[in-house]
């Protein structure tokens, strides 16, 4: 079986004020994210990881690198693992979004929701799976494998190969600098770790923080 580590990058000041980053150039990690990287790689030193592959944008580069000079592996951009394209949404507030009377179908059925001057939410997963694949095609099934990527992307590419529609892909959780563990043998997939976060915090688990996270899921 294939084993594939997906990923969240670190912290970002984007995500900590709401905002939707999407695809902007020069987000970078803020203070936070950067230990948040160096946890998950100090986490993952051991593993047998064979190569390691990230979202071109710098906020996954920059999660990925501590990992990558740990093991003495290159980090490999691949444009499958990319952010959702956002369209007109990117940069703005989950707060400012909240008031459009469309936010609700982005809540709701996602899976019917294309971006304004984006990519529909179908899109994004079907990326991401054909991303996945690819890289099953070049390793061999008893590779171990990391990919950095985005919470969205990855929340759709875990929720199809579990058999959950898209629609409820929302009911995962992927915060920032965690790693999910998938092994793929064949047709057969399993989830074998969810939104691991060797950078715990007791903080990011009280009610009112997971009660704003779920109201503002698109917030990357």
């Amino acid at each position: 079986m294939t084993i594939f580590l997906l990923i969240r990058h670190g912290e970002t000041d984007y995500n900590k004020k709401w905002h939707l980053p999407g695809r902007i150039p020069d987000v970078h990690l803020n203070k936070r994210g950067c230990q948040q990287a160096q946890a998950l790689a100090d986490h993952l030193s051991t593993a047998p990881i064979k190569a390691i592959y990230s979202s071109p944008l710098d906020r996954t580069l920059e999660t990925a690198g501590p990992l990558a000079k740990l093991l003495n592996l290159e980090v490999i951009p691949m444009v499958g693992l990319l952010e959702t394209d956002c369209g007109e949404w990117q940069g703005l507030s989950v707060k400012k979004l909240r008031r459009l009377k469309v936010w609700q179908e982005v809540q709701h059925h996602p899976s019917l929701f294309t971006f304004p001057g984006g990519e529909s939410v179908r899109e994004c997963q079907q990326r991401m799976v054909q991303a996945i694949e690819s890289l099953r095609l070049i390793h061999s099934p008893d590779d171990v494998v990391a990919c950095f990527s985005h919470a969205d992307p990855l929340k759709q590419v875990i929720a199809y190969y579990l058999g959950l529609g898209l629609d409820n892909f929302q009911r995962l959780s992927i915060t920032p600098g965690s790693v999910s563990a998938l092994s793929i043998t064949g047709n057969s997939s399993q989830l074998m770790s969810l939104n691991y976060n060797p950078s715990f915090s007791w903080e990011a688990l009280q009610p009112s923080n997971l009660n704003k996270s779920a109201a503002n899921a698109r917030s990357k």
